[in-house]
């Protein structure tokens, strides 16, 4: 489920990246017809006079339209000048990065479960009815990693308060690795993606060196398409970094709240466990 989960996310990113590329082609065509229907346009006297009686309104939209325009052409032609091979590598890196970081939000929402009413499930099955069984059922029928400890808590509470404990604990540390699993790979992204772009910056360094030894001279023009090639790789790879962390700390936040809960948790459950063991022996 959780590989569905991934494999979605990264079709949904793919869906939206296309979505975008066919606006911008859009909007490229569109500033085509605009073009070519100035230019069949009547004479300069005519065509004054036109602008002069044509409505604010649709002044406003067109001018709307070719700064939309201008912006999708602009961001395609950054991306090309930067290099096909290294933006394209970096925007790599944002969409598999992104799609971790949605497998894992998706997890751990679906994981981030109240614990007070199956704490009080639990309560009521096994130290006012005394019946274990009814509170190992309640724990299985419950999603969410506390769910799952309580029931290996559960399956060993005859076996004594220290058995139980020691279930708590390793299971816990189980639940905790799971949760906390695949971050690793996101912190890979976000430090690959400046490291591509200051590759990308060394690149473009080179290259300006070496189109001023074909040229024999140091001149702004010279320089320039290499300094430029350094300088886009390096804002992409930067922004990709940022819009990862971003990411990635709202998941840690998660994954802390989930664990400081599981902790609650257990150590009301041992007691529950301690009540029952008590009520038990009499």
């Amino acid at each position: 489920m959780k590989k569905l989960f991934a494999i979605a996310a990264c079709v949904g990113l793919l869906s939206v990246g296309m979505a975008n590329v066919a606006t911008a082609q859009n909007a490229d065509s569109a500033a085509a017809a605009t073009t070519t229907q100035v230019d069949s346009a009547a004479p300069a006297a005519d065509s004054a006079a036109t602008v002069a009686e044509a409505p604010a309104a649709d002044q406003v939209a067109g001018e709307e339209a070719v700064a939309e325009t201008s912006f999708h052409q602009e961001l395609k032609t950054k991306f090309i000048e930067g290099g096909a091979d290294f933006m394209a590598t970096i925007a790599i890196a944002l969409i598999l990065g992104l799609a971790i970081c949605l497998e894992r939000i998706i997890y751990l929402n679906l994981a981030n479960v109240n614990p007070d009413k199956l704490l009080r499930d639990i309560e009521k099955a096994l130290v006012e009815e005394g019946n274990i069984e009814k509170a190992k059922e309640v724990a299985r029928n419950t999603r969410g990693p506390i769910a799952s400890i309580a029931y290996q808590a559960l399956l060993r509470a005859d076996q004594g308060i220290d058995i139980a404990e020691k279930s708590v604990v390793s299971y816990g540390g189980v639940q905790g690795g799971l949760l906390e699993k695949n971050l690793s790979w996101i912190t890979l992204f976000i430090a690959m993606a400046p490291s591509l772009g200051f590759l990308g910056t060394v690149v473009g360094m080179v290259q300006a060196f070496d189109n001023i030894e074909k040229v024999g001279d140091i001149s702004p023009t010279v320089v320039a398409g290499g300094m430029k090639v350094a300088l886009i790789t390096t804002i992409g790879g930067l922004i990709v970094a940022l819009i990862l962390q971003i990411f990635y700390n709202y998941i840690l936040s998660l994954v802390e709240g989930i664990l400081n809960r599981m902790e609650d948790a257990s150590i009301t459950l041992l007691d529950l466990i301690v009540k029952y063991d008590a009520k038990k022996n009499k």
